[in-house]
């Protein structure tokens, strides 16, 4: 199985309740049952004031690489994906669990 963890980090001045954000967490919250290659889907806003802390988080897991393959490429998360790219930047980790 293939861990697949996203952190999202807002953009200076872009705050969690504008619309286009909302839309953004909603986008990746539907995912889940929407993207066969799923067979983990969890994603939340962080919900401490640390300073060196992300903003949204994403963990979820798939079977293999060819899988995460499928799941990058799907036509939902690259909707997703390209609707956070207007308002933060990320970091991303795969490993294999």
């Amino acid at each position: 199985m293939i861990r697949h963890l996203v952190l999202f980090k807002l953009n200076d001045g872009v705050r969690p309740d504008e619309p286009r954000v909302v839309a953004g967490a909603r986008a990746f919250a539907e995912l889940d049952g929407v993207v066969p290659e799923l067979t983990h889907w969890e994603c939340a806003w962080n919900i401490t004031d640390r300073p060196i802390a992300y903003d949204f988080a994403i963990n979820s897991a798939v079977a293999d690489l060819d899988a995460l393959k499928r799941y990058i490429e799907h036509p939902a998360h690259q909707a997703a994906a390209a609707q956070w790219r207007e308002f933060a930047t990320w970091v991303i980790a795969d490993y294999e669990v």
